[in-house]
């Protein structure tokens, strides 16, 4: 492929990008993405087929952007207790440098759970299988109070990421503005972390 070609593609994929980020898969139209990439859409058709194809890249490129932090923060040395703090701190520090990426992988992949399928056979995908083994151990070792494992790996992805997630439900109901949630939001990744520790922490 030579350097027009790979100008144009990456033209098409920047658009697209940003196209789907806002809109999902079912909201999107070729058009869009031939209009904001500033090209003609059958050269869209050319290089990525049909929108599914270019979608599964563009998605493809977002969720690896993603899953790799989660798996590298989970399954490394660290004591349950770090894994909660890196966890929250990374998130938000991360929702800050990609603000739709986060809400447009769990959008999308709740509205195409057979492509999430075929996510899952990537070496980089989160496995929690160590995490729940170490839970385990600090629970025997006396660190931990008892606990189900999953169940705190569900805590920990839920108590950072519905805050992002639920920003105008939860603006209406603190009354805040824009600015005022934003700090609200830079606090929470040591409060969210705090609050799940001194929770499972056996006292």
């Amino acid at each position: 492929m030579n350097m027009r070609s790979l100008k144009v593609k990456d033209q098409i994929l920047r658009a697209a990008n940003e196209i789907f980020q806002a809109k999902g898969l079912h909201g999107s139209r070729m058009q869009e993405i031939a209009d904001l990439a500033e090209v003609n859409k059958s050269l869209i058709h050319y290089y990525f087929k049909n929108k599914q194809t270019l979608y599964e890249m563009v998605f493809n490129n977002v969720f690896y952007i993603v899953a790799p932090q989660i798996d590298d923060i989970i399954n490394d040395e660290s004591t349950i207790e770090d894994k909660i703090r890196r966890f929250s701190s990374n998130y938000f520090a991360f929702k800050q440098k990609h603000p739709h990426l986060s809400n447009f992988v769990i959008h999308e992949l709740n509205e195409n759970g057979d492509f999430f399928d075929s996510l899952k056979t990537h070496p980089k995908f989160p496995n929690i299988e160590k995490f729940k083994i170490q839970v385990e151990r600090e629970i025997r070792a006396g660190i931990l109070i008892p606990i189900n494992p999953e169940q705190l790996f569900i805590h920990i992805l839920s108590l950072n990421i519905f805050p992002c997630m639920a920003e105008p439900f939860i603006r209406g109901l603190t009354n805040s503005d824009p600015n005022t949630y934003k700090s609200i939001l830079k606090t929470r990744k040591t409060e969210v972390a705090d609050f799940i520790i001194n929770s499972i922490k056996r006292k």
